[in-house]
């Protein structure tokens, strides 16, 4: 049973003993902000913390990223500190079913191995229930994390289950904000109706009598200044304790600054007053008593639509991590696991490594693993975009998350939990999410100093009213300072940023370019320069059968059969590949009666009784074969294009010749295309000779060509590059890229190749398509773009907005209704690009 937990001002109980490691990088769920002076607070006291490397703090999915030295700070320190800065983490719950513990030192053990676990403050296992419970910060760690760490200590361990429908910790705040601005909006409505009834274009409305009694108001509107809008006071205090300001100041300073001139009058006035809330309406009073202004509506409406603009800003904002729920929902929640002879239906988290799963037709597969048993066709287009299905077979590797098609495999677990290729995508989408891209920099800046600026303006704008331009009329110039305060709220200036990084990641990782951080999804649209690897990223990277010729008297049939019989003995990848194109013509092979391997020249084996020869130039003439000058001709021609020819003799006469080729991928012509169509330069690196490279690159449509570059001189060659001036990035897939990647401005390394390029990399494109470079570049410029629109849009509301409610032109009502929505506008703006398409899709 795992539970969620907001705490605002608890500790835990126990603390964490240090890890044995350097360093460490965790994750804070973290509650109470509302703008960027609050992520820039919590930011800068983190990271004047003893032992804390480096601190980011998300606003938009409301994390704090922070690496810190174990040996002098923990997990339970960092909460502390964001407690006492004035907000809240959280902090999830894990309940255990425990088997295997005999004794009072096995509890103690397995209480001791959990608190080592990074992000966990409490352990406590009760043996003679031979249950646990663990509390850990959120997002630190898994449940299945946890009981993983159980089993490696030598016991067992089940999530306790039960029946209780838990939502998330985010569902529930979205209910309990969409509650709060319903629940204050159904107060506010009276306020509203006889506000509205008293401007002189609406005198026809009727407004009731009991709607105008200034004591009725005060009932109306005292909920909702300090019950329902008790949250920014509370923020306003945590804020100004720490010696800095934020949102929750300008509002509480706005409201307060209503509500309690109102309340004045309504004290004063005594009951026999009436209301005129004329607000440059018509002046007309309800009776004949003395009238007095009020503004328990500006205070109370004001509160509304505040809260109704965070309820939209939480929708919105939870719309933005699709990418992610989206990603989780493809792995499936059940496992067939065979054990002691039985299949036994487990949830996924339980299957562990070497376990045998049986996946039928129809099925996600659970796991990463190797297929044992049974043939099938794999649906993997939620890995390599391709929409074909892949044939499986014994000793296939095979991913979790992919769809069985067609038929029955049983698999060995490989990788599970935290440790499957699904589940490292969705860490590095995480990862990029909640990063903070450079120009982020910029709006934390502006939004440090801004609030004490409008603090100062909103002054001086109530003492130039009632000093100058409206001499000793105390409510007109409260109110022109009252709209100032409300219209310049910088919460759209801190969402500008993370809600583009978090929905241009995402909408990038459903076309499967995977970013490892905000800071490469904004550098990656300074590229000009691609340097890509030939083998494997231009090409596929596995020689296939593409030419043969006969002599008159053969058939291709009769030739290939010889050709493959001789080849199937060979180890050498030539030969698996022309065994494989053989087979794909549908003929059967038979074994040879001897075989011979002749290195550097081809091989030897007596098939059929008769001998075949298949290699080189040199093998026939050595074997005194006369092959004819037209020949020789089509097998240089062959060469030229970049082909390996070999000639076949059988019987000491010239058969004929086969050709195998590593062949570029379909749409690598395509996506070059698009490169240079975005005004980038193209080059590819290669270590084969230049003949090669050249007829490979003229296939795809490369004009600049490194080749005979060895492994080592890659890094080189995109350092001399860099050294004209020039962004580069490097794409590749072996292990012999990764210093080239790490050497590039950008990494980027095609997903379908080795783990140490990947982990070089900035940038992987999971699906092995080139156009997967153009799209990377492209995300990023529209997603730099979308940016620079929402930071302009979000400092236009108020540079514009200050002054024009400065001069008396913006009602403190309305100010409120264009602070809050630009915040959604903001958001909204960012959600466009999770329906942005790219030219590879369409």
């Amino acid at each position: 049973m795992v539970k969620s937990s907001t705490t605002d001002n608890t500790t835990a109980s126990e603390p964490v003993p240090s890890p044995e490691t350097a360093g460490l990088q965790t994750t804070l769920q973290i509650t109470g902000m509302t703008c960027a002076a609050c992520s820039t607070r919590i930011e800068k006291g983190l990271s004047r913390m003893e032992g804390v490397n480096q601190a980011n703090v998300n606003l938009a999915i409301e994390q704090a990223t922070v690496s810190y030295d174990p040996k002098t700070t923990n997990i339970n320190a960092l909460r502390d500190k964001v407690e006492a800065l004035g907000y809240g983490t959280v902090t999830e719950s894990v309940d255990l079913d425990i088997t295997g513990m005999t004794c009072a030192a096995c509890s103690t053990r397995i209480e001791k191995g959990l608190s080592r676990l990074p992000g966990v403050s409490r352990a406590n296992v009760n043996l003679a229930l031979e249950t646990g419970h663990v509390e850990f910060a959120a997002g630190v760690l898994k449940a299945t994390d946890i009981t993983a760490k159980i089993k490696q200590l030598g016991y067992g361990a089940e999530l306790q289950q039960t029946q209780e429908d838990t939502q998330s910790v985010r569902e529930r705040e979205l209910q309990r904000k969409k509650w709060k601005w319903m629940i204050s909006a159904l107060l506010s409505l009276p306020l509203l109706w006889a506000m509205v009834g008293h401007f002189s274009f609406t005198s026809w409305i009727w407004v009731p009598d009991l709607f105008m009694n200034p004591w009725f108001q005060l009932v109306l509107a005292t909920p909702v200044q300090f019950v329902i809008g008790w949250q920014f006071y509370v923020g306003a205090y945590k804020a100004l304790r720490n010696g800095s300001a934020n949102m929750d100041v300008l509002v509480a300073l706005g409201t307060s600054a209503a509500f309690f001139y109102s309340l004045y009058l309504t004290l004063t006035s005594g009951n026999a007053a009436s209301t005129m809330m004329d607000h440059g309406g018509t002046g007309m009073a309800t009776t004949a008593m003395p009238t007095v202004e009020l503004y328990y509506e500006t205070s109370a409406i004001l509160i509304t639509l505040i809260l109704l603009g965070k309820w939209f800003e939480a929708v919105a904002k939870g719309r933005s991590s699709q990418a992610i729920k989206s990603l989780i929902e493809l792995a499936p929640r059940e496992a067939r696991v065979i054990r002691d002879g039985q299949e036994v239906i487990v949830p996924s988290a339980y299957v562990a490594v070497g376990d045998l799963v049986l996946v039928k037709p129809g099925d996600s597969i659970p796991v990463d693993g190797i297929v044992e048993e049974g043939q099938s066709s794999v649906d993997e287009s939620m890995l390599s975009g391709e929409s074909l299905p892949v044939d499986k077979k014994p000793g296939d590797a095979v991913t979790g998350a992919t769809l069985n098609k067609n038929g029955v495999l049983r698999l060995r677990a490989t990788r599970v939990g935290s440790d499957t290729a699904l589940s490292q995508i969705i860490k590095v989408v995480e990862q990029a999410q909640g990063s903070k891209a450079p120009i982020q920099r910029i709006a934390d800046v502006i939004s440090g100093i801004f609030v004490p600026i409008v603090v100062g303006i909103a002054v001086v704008t109530f003492l130039i009213w009632y000093l100058f331009a409206s001499p000793g009329d105390f409510a007109g110039s409260l109110e022109k300072a009252i709209a100032v305060l409300v219209i310049a709220c910088p919460c759209a200036l801190g969402l500008a940023t993370p809600t583009s990084i978090m929905a241009g990641s995402g909408r990038a990782a459903e076309y499967g370019v995977l970013f490892k951080g905000g800071e490469h999804l904004e550098s990656a649209q300074q590229i000009q320069t691609v340097v890509l690897d030939k083998t494997g990223t231009v090409t596929q990277g596995k020689p296939v059968l593409t030419d043969v010729v006969t002599a008159p008297e053969w058939t291709e049939a009769e030739l290939l059969q010889r050709v493959g019989a001789a080849e199937q003995s060979s180890e050498h990848p030539l030969a698996e590949a022309i065994v494989e194109g053989i087979r794909g013509k549908g003929l059967e092979l038979t074994q040879s009666e001897q075989f011979e391997n002749i290195p550097g020249y081809g091989v030897r084996a007596r098939v059929q009784g008769q001998e075949v020869l298949v290699g080189t130039r040199r093998l026939l003439t050595d074997a005194k074969v006369n092959v004819s000058e037209e020949t020789m001709q089509q097998m240089n021609n062959l060469e030229e294009q970049g082909r390996t020819a070999m000639l076949v003799a059988v019987d000491g006469q010239w058969a004929g010749l086969v050709a195998v080729a590593d062949t570029i991928k379909d749409t690598s012509r395509e996506a070059i295309q698009r490169l240079h169509a975005m005004g980038i330069d193209v080059i590819m690196i290669t270590g084969d000779n230049e003949r090669t490279a050249r007829a490979v690159a003229e296939q795809a449509g490369i004009n600049k060509v490194l080749a005979e570059v060895l492994p080592e001189g890659k890094a080189a060659e995109v350092k001399k590059l860099q050294e004209s001036g020039l962004k580069v990035a490097m794409v590749g897939d072996g292990i012999n890229d990764a210093p080239a990647l790490a050497t590039a401005d950008i990494g980027m390394a095609i997903g379908t190749g080795t783990d140490v390029a990947m982990e070089a990399a900035d940038i992987t494109l999971m699906r092995g398509d080139l156009n997967s470079i153009a799209d990377a570049i492209e995300m990023s410029r529209r997603t730099m773009g979308n940016i620079k629109q929402n930071l302009f849009w979000a400092l236009g509301y108020n540079v514009i907005g200050i002054p024009i409610a400065a001069v008396g032109f913006l009602a403190p009502w309305l100010a409120g209704a264009a602070m809050a929505f630009s915040s959604v506008s903001v958001v909204l703006n960012s959600l466009r690009l999770q329906r942005m398409k790219l030219k590879s899709n369409d």
